[in-house]
């Protein structure tokens, strides 16, 4: 399944009042959203048709979140839905993640792109003709590491894969805390040192199994009142009964 396939099912599933998007290009996905939307792009040339209550800014995400209310244009709702597809570089990535966080709920999705690399080459820090992904991979490895407290799935959708972040916690600063040490230790020069189970998709979910479940479903109607712990303790449970993931992570501990 492509992956604007993928997020069309997430807008008709989640029906999320807020969604934002950072690395609008024409406005594909973004023309997804049928809600109070915000894109963020320096560079966006739209081609699409796009909804009347999209807001665009061309900027930077770094920039846009530094504004005094990044959530005016929402009218100051947090973000329900959110797909990150900006700079293809780690440390942009990440800190794209760490600024959503900030301004989501524990009930959000944020999904980030071009996780799967399918080569070394593909995942240079320096734009590849192809499916080129940059060094975004990583970021698997930190949410799994720092944030042990988030559930992560990663799916495998077309080109270059999808994360779905759940169960995220605004108040949480462990990441901006050691974001220095997570750079110094996860940036790797190129030629990029990929995982071979990453490449060989191991432990990536199809599609189509994510979608046959009622994760989104479950998502998409939890109480709003829950904590953030709570949130994360019912999706983690049906995550597992529905897909089998086992939440070693749910016991560990971050650095």
């Amino acid at each position: 399944m492509h992956y604007l396939s993928f997020l069309a099912e997430l807008h008709q599933r989640l029906h999320p009042e807020t969604y934002l998007e950072i690395g609008v290009r024409s406005g594909t996905s973004l023309a997804l959203a049928r809600c109070r939307a915000v894109g963020i792009d320096p560079d966006y040339a739209i081609t699409a048709e796009l909804d009347h209550s999209v807001a665009l800014f061309r900027t930077s995400s770094d920039d846009y979140f530094a504004r005094p209310d990044p959530l005016r244009p929402t009218g100051g709702q947090r973000i329900d839905l959110a797909f990150i597809d900006g700079l293809h570089l780690f440390e942009f990535a990440l800190r794209d993640f760490m600024n959503v966080e900030r301004h989501s709920t524990p009930h959000s999705l944020i999904v980030l792109d071009d996780i799967l690399p399918k080569t070394p080459e593909a995942a240079s820090r320096n734009l590849q003709r192809g499916s080129w992904t940059g060094d975004v991979y990583p970021i698997l490895a930190v949410l799994e590491r720092y944030r042990p407290d988030l559930i992560v799935v990663p799916v495998a959708t077309r080109p270059t894969g999808l994360l779905l972040v759940f169960g995220l916690d605004p108040a949480d600063t462990t990441l901006h805390d050691h974001y220095d040490e997570i750079l110094a230790e996860y940036r790797k020069p190129d030629p990029q040192p990929v995982p071979q189970e990453l490449m060989d998709r191991f432990g990536v979910f199809p599609p189509h199994r994510v979608l046959e479940s009622d994760v989104l479903d479950l998502l998409a109607g939890i109480d709003r009142s829950l904590a953030a712990a709570d949130v994360r303790r019912v999706l983690a449970d049906r995550v597992r009964q529905d897909w089998g993931i086992q939440f070693a992570r749910e016991t560990a501990t971050a650095p």
